[in-house]
């Protein structure tokens, strides 16, 4: 009975308690990755490292004396434990621990804003779920595009680094052919670092081509998934309209065999009054007949 009850507020959202304990559970969430936050600032962990350091551990064994009530409670403790929350669960945990031998691994501890994830159960946001479950099945459907797509960036971007190193050469800052690829990368994707520049007229003329690839690239990626999107949404309202015609072509089938039903009563009406006019003609004619 104990056990049924926790599970109740620990898994349960839609009871008064479950949603009160994870309402709770998310602003302590929020709390402990803000004071991760604050203790990377120089001046505030010089100031208040103590503090931080205490608040950090008291949430952490709360996160894990949750974690471990949630194990008990589960019907099934392997399928939450291998669960994405419950994996989730576990990593939130693990880093303060592994401070002890590795100090700045500590600021892992923010993984534990992925447990927010709850929000959308809790206040029943399952609609945005569906829409992200949506998207997701559109990148899965476009994989294989997404996949040439990449190995062909790939290899314009191992030509084109070759290509500038060959050009402009080590005295110009392309020391290798790694490092230029590195620098036909960054330019393709137009982030530009400005560490490395080209000095020599082709090069320029080959970076503007790149810088030019690089904005016709950006809409590739995203016009197959928009492709993808657009042809769920047809699939999902073709299979809509295919319902609406099998239901009215089950009412119309119903229908028809009400008609028939019907018919079927008036012909055993029909042939019982036939009957009992022929019996009425036999009694008749052995009547006659004395």
């Amino acid at each position: 009975m104990y056990k049924e009850k926790l599970r109740e507020i620990i898994f349960g959202y839609r009871t008064r308690s479950g949603k009160i304990f994870d309402i709770c559970l998310l602003l302590i969430i929020v709390i402990s990755v803000i004071g991760v936050m604050l203790d990377s600032d120089k001046y505030i962990h010089q100031k208040y490292a103590n503090i931080l350091l205490t608040a950090e551990w008291v949430f952490t064994i709360f996160f894990t004396i949750e974690y471990i009530l949630r194990i008990y409670c589960s019907r099934s403790k392997k399928k939450y434990i291998f669960s994405t929350m419950g994996i989730i669960d576990l990593l939130s945990i693990i880093p303060t621990y592994l401070t002890i031998f590795y100090a700045p691994i500590g600021s892992l501890i923010d993984i534990r804003i992925m447990r927010l994830i709850r929000i959308f159960r809790i206040f029943q946001l399952s609609k945005y779920l569906r829409s992200g479950h949506t998207m997701q099945l559109a990148l899965r459907s476009s994989r294989p595009k997404i996949t040439v797509f990449i190995l062909y960036i790939s290899l314009i971007v191992i030509i084109l680094g070759t290509l500038m190193y060959i050009i402009e050469g080590q005295q110009n800052g392309f020391d290798n052919i790694p490092k230029s690829i590195y620098w036909a990368v960054v330019t393709l994707t137009t982030v530009g670092y400005g560490d490395v520049i080209p000095i020599t007229a082709l090069g320029k003329t080959i970076a503007v081509f790149i810088m030019m690839l690089g904005y016709a690239i950006i809409a590739v990626p995203t016009g197959i998934v928009s492709a993808e999107l657009t042809a769920k949404r047809q699939e999902k309202e073709s299979l809509k309209n295919q319902d609406e015609i099998l239901e009215k072509e089950n009412e119309i089938i119903s229908k028809e065999n009400e008609i028939i039903s019907k018919e079927n009563e008036i012909i055993s009406k029909e042939t019982e009054i036939l009957q009992k006019l022929e019996s009425l003609e036999k009694k008749i004619e052995n009547l006659k007949n004395r």
